[in-house]
């Protein structure tokens, strides 16, 4: 059918402008833009012949449409635009295309992304101010229920080359020092003091050396239990396999300690970590923490150490992370991902997932589930 349409076009003096086929539930559509130059009615009268007589006989319907020339005027670069539902309702999506208007831009081209776990609609947006698309979007997305980031298109997405994300109630379930205290009989009073630390009411320092105070004499093999029983965030495996599939850098860095993070290390991979270190005297713990403590700027330090390290510049870092010790890391990196986060963290980062899968961070990067289970199954095949 393309054969056929530019053959048609070939016989008259025409300039290819544009041109683009998209497939909708089995149905080809395919448009093309063209100048027209110096052809006459008559010209014109025989394309639109020809271009008739090929539609007929490839069982086609054909739409030829002249105007004027196209306005050249240069518009504020290409955006995307990604929208995560579950489910993702018409009335949300009404919502996403009138603030697109309402800022006078234009949507270019719609793809979907992913249909399970969750869907993930991605547009192609012209003529919009990224700012004040992305505070109309972000103002809306929470009556609307559904998750939506925009980001510029071309290199600045494509060349995100280092992943740090935060690990308790990020890359897994819960948070371990809670974990640590079931064991140690204080559960409440630990809670309390985390509930706190993550919404910025307190010191994140002070409060994690008051929580770590409480475990003095708690048994070193509790350290060995509380690994073993850790949940992943569903899509967890997910994300960091098709990243590292993809050639990028993937780091941990958190709050919690390296004698859980050395597991997740080992198990999972991680070209990097960071995290604080408690102190075992006679196997059991002292209440105390070893070295430098990683806190909120530890943890923006920390990113831009592995940044140095992979000599990747800190425009091509993504930060995940959900708490108020989250903040300077997502801050500092070129986009900043507040997962499942707390409503300052989710405020000031630059975009927010809030579906409990961690492989939608994925979608972000314009990767499609179809690729991420396509790839899957290639290596099963080869194992």
């Amino acid at each position: 059918m393309t054969s056929r349409l530019f053959t048609e076009l070939a016989t008259f003096p025409l300039v290819v402008l544009d041109t683009e086929q998209i497939v909708l539930r089995g149905r080809l559509i395919l448009g093309v833009l063209v100048d027209l130059g110096n052809t006459d009615a008559a010209d014109e009268l025989a394309l639109r012949d020809g271009l008739s007589r090929a539609a007929r006989d490839l069982g086609l319907e054909i739409e030829l449409t002249v105007g004027p020339p196209t306005d050249e005027a240069p518009t504020p670069g290409p955006l995307h635009v990604t929208v995560l539902g579950n489910p993702l309702r018409p009335d949300a999506m009404a919502g996403v295309a009138g603030c697109i208007a309402s800022c006078g831009a234009n949507i270019d081209r719609i793809e979907r992304l992913a249909r399970h776990p969750v869907t993930c609609i991605e547009l192609e947006v012209s003529g919009a101010d990224p700012d004040l698309l992305r505070a109309q979007l972000n103002a809306q997305a929470v009556l609307l229920q559904v998750d939506v980031a925009v980001q510029r298109s071309g290199l600045y997405r494509r060349a995100k080359r280092l992943v740090v994300m935060d690990v308790d109630s990020t890359l897994i379930r819960g948070e371990v020092i809670e974990m640590l205290a079931a064991h140690a009989g204080c559960a409440e009073q630990v809670a309390a003091i985390t509930q706190a630390a993550m919404r910025g009411e307190l010191d994140f320092e002070q409060s994690l050396r008051e929580r770590v105070a409480l475990l003095a004499g708690l048994p070193a093999t509790a350290l060995t239990h509380v690994r073993d029983s850790l949940v992943l965030t569903p899509g967890a495996r997910t994300l960091v396999r098709t990243l590292k599939r993809l050639g990028y850098l993937v780091a941990i860095v958190s709050g919690g300690f390296t004698q859980i993070t050395d597991g997740l290390v080992d198990e999972l991979g991680f070209d990097f970590a960071a995290a604080n270190s408690l102190e075992i005297v006679d196997g059991a713990l002292t209440g105390k923490l070893l070295g430098p403590i990683v806190d909120r700027a530890g943890k923006a330090a920390a990113l831009r150490r592995f940044a140095t390290a992979a000599g990747v510049p800190l425009t091509q870092t993504i930060a995940i992370g959900d708490g108020a010790n989250d903040l300077d890391m997502l801050g500092v990196a070129g986009l900043g991902v507040a997962f499942n986060a707390k409503p300052l963290v989710r405020e000031a980062a630059d975009t927010a997932v809030n579906v409990p899968y961690l492989d939608a961070i994925l979608y972000l990067l314009g990767i499609t589930r179809y690729e991420i289970d396509a790839a899957d199954a290639e290596e099963l095949a080869l194992d």
